[in-house]
């Protein structure tokens, strides 16, 4: 187990941690539950950049880094759904199109491809980081960059889903 694997897997027990934290009853819960969604985003710029920098990138990284990624967003906006911070709507587009790309990863990683996370993930992922964020600032401009947001995963998903309709034409070929 490397380093980033290592923090990738804590980044998976700060799931359940976000939840206990944003629905206790301690003050200031959501700002809490909030930094630690957002310690769950520094984790992942890091073992980003540790992988990268020390050649430690490995297959179980690429595939688990991204799905800590998916399960820690579909649990914050589960919870935010609950307290009703956002609509349903949201939560329904984003677990779809999570759903689906981990189902066709699951189908590449058995035919030996990875598609690893390009930009378009990368810059959907800050943004529900800041719109999150700014939901515990202020919580009108927080739903706007939430929408905002949504609009990039379904970009992001459109990229994905091209990349992967490549890779199985490729395959056939």
């Amino acid at each position: 187990m490397n380093i980033p694997n290592a923090l990738t897997l804590f980044r998976l027990f700060l799931v359940p941690v976000f939840v206990l934290v944003f629905f206790s009853n301690i003050q200031n819960n959501l700002i809490i539950s909030v930094i630690i969604f957002l310690c769950a985003g520094l984790t992942d710029i890091l073992d980003g950049y540790i992988a990268r920098k020390y050649n430690l990138i490995t297959k179980w990284g690429m595939v688990i880094d991204p799905l800590a990624d998916k399960l820690m967003l579909v649990t914050v906006l589960t919870c935010l759904v609950i307290k009703s911070y956002i609509p349903l709507w949201i939560l329904i587009i984003i677990a779809v199109k999570e759903l689906s790309m981990v189902a066709a990863g699951i189908i590449l990683y058995n035919r030996n491809i990875v598609i690893p996370s390009n930009e378009f993930g990368k810059i959907t992922t800050i943004m529900f980081y800041i719109s999150i964020f700014a939901l515990t600032v202020n919580k009108t401009l927080g739903r706007y960059l939430i929408y905002l947001s949504v609009l990039g995963a379904l970009i992001t998903f459109i990229n994905y889903l091209l990349i992967y309709l490549n890779g199985i034409s490729s395959e056939r070929i």
